[in-house]
């Protein structure tokens, strides 16, 4: 009799782990993604580049400066709403190496064509193996890569006024 009391209870104990579990959850930040390779090199690679693709483009274009990697793609929303602000950005002096991440060449050609190019050169990674290596979730992902080219910071979303100045100016003052 005292077990098919505790039986009844089983599903209330349940609900309320599965409560604290959800709620505990509600404090994450879903944009923070820890990447593998902070501190680390950006992977070797040799991949054409956007605007001319018989020119390959290797990872010593982060060599001297510090810069931000900017992965976008024409078929992200969320890209086409930071990208202004990239192009302010670049106005102002920063570097912004692209990574155009599995996309159409003639479509992502147009669109910067249309909305302003803001990236110093645009890394044609048209299969999304760099992308692999570099651990994207998806675009746009944005790192600030040092003089040395190694990636000291990894933003997940959307680049903006707030970003900028509470989480990647940091690295270029």
């Amino acid at each position: 009799m005292i077990r098919q009391r505790i039986k009844l209870f089983i599903p209330l104990a349940v609900f309320v782990v599965l409560g604290i579990l959800f709620w505990q959850g509600l404090k994450l930040d879903p944009t923070a993604m820890p990447s593998a390779l902070l501190d680390k090199p950006v992977p070797v690679f040799s991949l054409p580049s956007l605007e001319d693709p018989e020119k390959p483009v290797t990872r010593d274009i982060f060599k001297g400066k510090t810069s931000l990697m900017n992965v976008w793609a024409t078929w992200c929303p969320t890209c086409y709403a930071e990208h202004a602000y990239l192009v302010k950005l670049a106005e102002q002096g920063i570097p912004i190496v692209g990574v155009n991440y599995k996309d159409d060449v003639p479509a992502a050609q147009r669109w910067l064509r249309e909305l302003h190019n803001p990236y110093i050169i645009n890394i044609l990674d048209a299969d999304g193996r760099f992308g692999i290596d570099l651990g994207v979730y998806g675009a746009p992902e944005t790192y600030v890569v040092d003089e040395n080219g190694v990636i000291r910071y990894k933003h997940v979303g959307v680049v903006d006024q707030q970003v900028w100045d509470n989480d990647l100016k940091v690295f270029f003052e």
